[in-house]
């Protein structure tokens, strides 16, 4: 699969996600996931000075360090892009957006208050989306197959997704009814495979 076959790895996705209910759950909860991980990363030390930015905001001064969040974040970003540049550019926009925002509130909260706020946003997020797939979708979740997909592109897919279906947001004429045959393809072969696992 080619890290960035936006048509592969998009059927990968919605071969897991065919629940209404579970595509939901995963719009809720995938991105605030994103956040509390760039949250958490932003108080990782580094070896060296590093460019910094202030920030005035709601009368006080914050910095934003190009730290280990930031250099987190601009993977994301990058990967994106070139996925599909349009809603790339959108999601870019939200991961630079949470960059910031989990910058100022590492700074508000301080390490020994958000890695708990952390700790309980992760275990609700990841809760219910495993009940999503093992409720509504009745088929593990991609990361068991693919970690990669997981992480690296969940974030952008679900709000793919949303552009999807709220907009009828398609990259290309066609885009929709090729990933209907993909994802045909990717569940079928998923099909044949457990079959054979039972005896």
């Amino acid at each position: 699969m080619g890290f960035l076959d936006l048509d592969k790895n998009f059927a990968f996705y919605a071969a897991y996600h065919s629940s209404r209910i579970n595509i939901a759950i995963h719009m809720i909860f995938v991105w605030p996931i994103f956040f509390t991980s760039i949250l958490l990363i932003n108080f990782i030390p580094t070896p060296f000075n590093l460019p910094h930015i202030n920030l005035p905001l709601f009368g006080n001064n914050y910095t934003l360090i190009f730290n280990f969040g930031f250099l987190f974040t601009l993977i994301y970003v990058v990967s994106y892009v070139f996925l599909d540049y349009k809603a790339g550019s959108l999601a870019a926009l939200l991961c630079f957006f949470c960059w910031v925002a989990s910058s100022v509130l590492a700074s508000v909260l301080g390490f020994q208050l958000a890695w708990k706020v952390v700790l309980v946003v992760q275990l609700i997020s990841w809760t219910a989306q495993f009940i999503g797939h093992g409720l509504f979708e009745r088929r593990a979740p991609a990361l068991l197959d693919n970690i990669l997909q997981a992480f690296l592109m969940a974030p952008f897919f679900v709000l793919f997704e949303a552009l999807q279906i709220f907009f009828g947001y398609e990259p290309y004429p066609g885009f929709h009814d090729r990933i209907t045959l993909l994802v045909d393809v990717e569940t079928e072969a998923w099909r044949s495979k457990n079959a054979k696992l039972l005896p």
